[in-house]
């Protein structure tokens, strides 16, 4: 609720900072051109699908990002359907892969860390200490 709040309050401050140097017309048509953006990306969505698939097979991006930025591009979407001038920058950052892998990576690298020590872990529980014996004949 507390970062609702948050968001309200600076989507607030910069629509009438944004719409009072423009002018509400262009508010208006702006809001207008970015909902028509927003479905223009949800109905165009199947061709970035195909675009992270085929990053995907070549092993260019995991599972995982793969899904976080398809995810992206819709939240994006949505974004720029909402009027509001702070929903717009957020939703077109969005749709920038640059942008959602740097958000997937910052947040990834943790997780990443945890799995790797973990693989780790088990490794080493599949380990049998042995000690080995060379019983080499040496002949004279």
């Amino acid at each position: 609720m507390f970062y609702f709040l948050i968001y309200l309050f600076l989507e607030v401050l910069i629509s009438t900072k944004i719409s009072s140097y423009i002018g509400g017309l262009a508010t208006f048509f702006e809001i207008i051109a970015s909902a028509m953006l927003g479905i223009a990306i949800l109905m165009n969505f199947g061709s970035t699908f195909m675009q992270n698939l085929r990053a995907v097979s070549l092993q260019r991006i995991d599972v995982k990002e793969f899904q976080r930025l398809n995810l992206f591009t819709i939240i994006g979407a949505i974004l720029l359907i909402l009027p509001g001038f702070l929903t717009d920058i957020i939703g077109i950052l969005l749709q920038f892969s640059v942008v959602t892998s740097m958000f997937v990576n910052r947040y990834n690298v943790k997780s990443q860390n945890y799995k790797m020590e973990d693989e780790f872990r088990k490794k080493d529980e599949d380990v049998i200490d042995v000690e080995v014996v060379n019983d080499t004949i040496t002949h004279k």
